[in-house]
């Protein structure tokens, strides 16, 4: 019997009327009481306490590596094995995947553009490669569209949009609010599947006007989008439940993206940094260089200016 269960009623009857009621002797209570708790054991139900403020933070949506990465961040030093433990006695689990469902038609008539990506997902700056897919969400007996465009370099989500059509105005309202809020530089290569949403030509159209150059996957082959496949997959587990109506699915969505993905939510991919850090690191940086650039010119043009000694 725990030490800790007798104390507690203890506050409003007496022990020994505790005691015989559970079938223990005030003795081994006092004795049992007396004992230090080992030191292991209090730092579990410590690192228990942490573990359940950042699985309650993260909404059950982080598993074992971004738990330990959070209290890393937090200055508690532990392994993921030890999360691991501690979480399955605390019987904490991510939440699940969804069954798949196919958004991709690529039996149509338009000319799909060339595989400018070649599956080399590295960009060195934000704004230099968006990738995009499309996926859905379930509302009732109904499906509603997500459209996504990401940016490859800080994984953050650019543009998206939600429809219960799955048409060339549910990829065009993406990459529209994608263009509004990031004004990306011309040669901005655009990557996705060969979907029809996507080559069409109102689609193509504004990607011209953009100065953004398409690039398409391969028929068939998933592998050649796999960050985008990679995000679709973690918006529909994290989100991963069906909505009452399509407003309250916008609502969450943006709540979802807005308010934790781009700006909390941990990517082993960018070393366990929010996108918002990625892009803020990756800001400093070129300011730094910049920088650095701008002296350099400087202290060349005062040595080119200085007159050179004569020589006698």
């Amino acid at each position: 019997m725990s030490p800790e269960l007798v104390s507690r009623l203890a506050c409003r009857h007496p022990v020994q009327r505790v005691c015989k009621v559970l079938g223990v002797s005030r003795s081994g209570y006092y004795a049992r009481r007396s004992r230090k708790t080992p030191a292991r054991v209090r730092e579990d139900r410590r690192l228990k306490q942490q573990i359940l403020a950042a699985h309650t933070e993260a909404l059950g949506r982080y598993g074992t590596p971004r738990i330990e990465r959070v209290l890393r961040r937090r200055g508690i030093a532990t392994s993921r094995k030890r999360v691991a433990r501690l979480r399955r006695e605390l019987g904490l689990q991510a939440k699940g995947r969804r069954r798949f469902r196919v958004t991709t038609n690529s039996e149509h008539a338009y000319q799909p553009a060339p595989n400018r990506l070649k599956r080399r997902f590295h960009a060195t700056r934000p704004n230099q490669i968006w990738v995009g897919d499309i996926t859905y969400l379930v509302q009732g007996s109904r499906w509603l569209y997500l459209a996504v465009l990401m940016d490859l370099y800080s994984r953050r989500i650019v543009g998206w949009s939600l429809s219960d059509r799955i048409d060339e105005t549910l990829t065009l309202t993406a990459l529209r609010r994608a263009v509004e809020s990031r004004r990306p530089p011309e040669g901005l290569i655009h990557h996705t599947d060969r979907g029809a949403q996507y080559a069409s030509r109102a689609y193509r159209k504004a990607l011209d006007a953009a100065g953004l150059e398409a690039s398409m996957s391969r028929r068939g082959d998933c592998w050649d989008n796999a960050p985008a496949e990679s995000l679709i997959k973690t918006v529909k587990t994290e989100l991963g439940r069906s909505f009452l109506s399509p407003e309250l699915a916008r609502r969450e969505l943006f709540e979802y993206i807005e308010g934790f993905y781009n700006t909390r939510r941990l990517h082993s991919g960018l070393d366990y940094r929010t996108p918002l850090e990625a892009e803020q690191l990756a800001s400093t940086t070129l300011l730094t260089q910049t920088s650095e650039a701008l002296s350099l010119t400087a202290i060349a043009a005062r040595s080119s200016a200085s007159p050179h000694p004569g020589i006698r």
